[in-house]
């Protein structure tokens, strides 16, 4: 089977633990230097901490009511598509405002870029539980969302500047590592935290995490060595960026990553509703721990490199599909042993072909990859935020299985791009063979 899934050329793709396309705004490694940082140098330790820590906060905060929203409906009078909102508001403002935040992280440098970030997410996180209304927690969040771009805007700069290349993949890696726990770690904690004390004192508990975290971060990250500042140059942005949307590759991966987040998105913001009622009837602290699934994206996302060797890209594309379909009918069980399978299964999937697809980015970018990778980011949480309202609102209008329905359209999407992008590719070729024989 021909690696031809996109169209493409080869690639090797990163583990990726977390639903999250750091991994793919890696900019070209930088030249050795002395005192770049490694591994044993003074200051990489350091760094490593204050990365994990960094995202630990950033995810932590991301989706720091999704787990809550059942509680947060019941409390505040909400229907699913309502609540919905106060996540979909969080991503989809960190969608729209990654790009811009990238071009000043180029001008104001990485790390004050992502101190200022965090300080703001923070503070408005310790807001957030005393948000009086649905409307100001939406609110709220939605500046949280716009203040968190800032940072996967600038941790990869960051990383590619000040360490050096045969240390790069190990710092990114724990960066992502950060990403994985704190979006897991957060939604546990507000479950159990909830389950006490009500969903107030569990959104309180993820903003004392990421005041901790934020203060880690300000003490031990070290200052930029090889940082030049930019200049602001709109025009320049916009014919970069113009010029990655007019690339049909790249339009087709940025389709890809959004139809697999909103499959996503969808599945893991309705599905404490459904497990709260009957016939499963289970406590907001055990919806919570629910999101220990996420840890088999560390394995699927780790396996995808070694699928794209055997299977190619279109077979390991193929392959995430197929497993996501999977598991998003084996969930419409009404066993909760058959739900957590299929939970388990849709993770996998989406974690295998979001690899794939942000992995791809940086390889088909050949200038300009800080801003194709933001712009996969851009559309990564867009579809998050739509996968998130859809979902809620398909639930609403048809249970679990108008959720299962909207899941399905996006893999049938996910299939569609895919199966164009190969006829593409192989009309290319044929268009580049009679060519490549007149020269000869």
């Amino acid at each position: 089977m021909p690696p031809a899934s996109t169209g493409a050329s080869t690639l090797t793709v990163a583990a990726s633990p977390q639903p999250s396309p750091v991994a793919a705004a890696v900019v070209t490694a930088v030249p050795a230097a002395p005192d770049r940082l490694e591994p044993g140098r003074p200051g990489y330790r350091r760094m490593s901490f204050a990365l994990f820590a960094a995202g630990v906060a950033t995810f932590a905060l991301l989706y720091s009511t999704q787990a809550l929203l059942p509680a947060v409906s019941a409390s505040l009078g909400a229907t699913a598509g309502q609540a919905s909102w106060t996540v979909s508001a969080a991503t989809g403002a960190l969608a729209l405002c990654v790009l811009p935040m990238s071009a000043l992280s180029e001008r104001f440098g990485r790390r004050q870029m992502m101190t200022a970030s965090l300080t703001v997410a923070v503070l408005v996180g310790l807001l957030v539980p005393f948000a009086p209304s649905l409307g100001w927690l939406i609110a709220l969040r939605a500046v949280q969302g716009a203040a968190l771009a800032g940072l996967p805007a600038s941790a990869m700069a960051y990383l590619a500047e000040e360490v050096r290349p045969k240390a790069l993949v190990a710092a990114i890696g724990l960066f992502v590592a950060g990403n994985s726990i704190g979006g897991m770690s957060g939604r546990i904690l507000t479950g159990w935290v909830a389950q006490l004390w009500g969903w107030r004192a569990a959104l309180g508990a993820v903003g004392l995490l990421a005041v901790a975290c934020a203060v880690v971060f300000h003490f031990m990250i070290p200052r930029a060595r090889h940082f030049t500042p930019g200049s602001l140059n709109p025009k320049a942005l916009a014919k970069t960026v113009g010029g990655h949307l007019a690339d049909p590759l790249l339009r087709r991966l940025y389709a890809i990553g959004a139809l697999f987040m909103t499959v996503f998105g969808a599945v893991y913001t309705v599905i404490g509703y459904r497990l709260v009622e009957a016939p499963f009837d289970l406590p907001q602290g055990v919806v919570g721990s629910i999101f220990l699934v996420y840890l088999v994206g560390t394995v699927s996302s780790a396996a995808a490199g070694r699928l794209v060797t055997r299977l190619g890209r279109r077979g390991a594309l193929y392959l995430a599909v197929s497993t996501t379909a999977a598991g998003l009918l084996l969930s419409l069980a009404d066993q909760l042993a058959a739900v957590l399978l299929g939970l388990v299964l849709i993770t996998a999937g989406f974690f295998a072909g979001h690899a794939v697809a942000s992995s791809s980015v940086s390889r088909t970018a050949t200038k300009g990859r800080a801003q194709a990778s933001a712009l996969y980011q851009s559309a990564y949480y867009l579809g998050s935020s739509a996968g998130g309202t859809l979902g809620a609102v398909a639930f609403h209008a048809g249970g679990w299985a108008g959720t299962v329905s909207l899941g399905l359209l996006a893999v049938l999407g996910v299939v569609s791009v895919t199966l164009y992008g190969t006829r593409a590719a192989r009309a290319e070729r044929r268009r580049l063979v009679p060519v490549a024989s007149l020269q000869n």
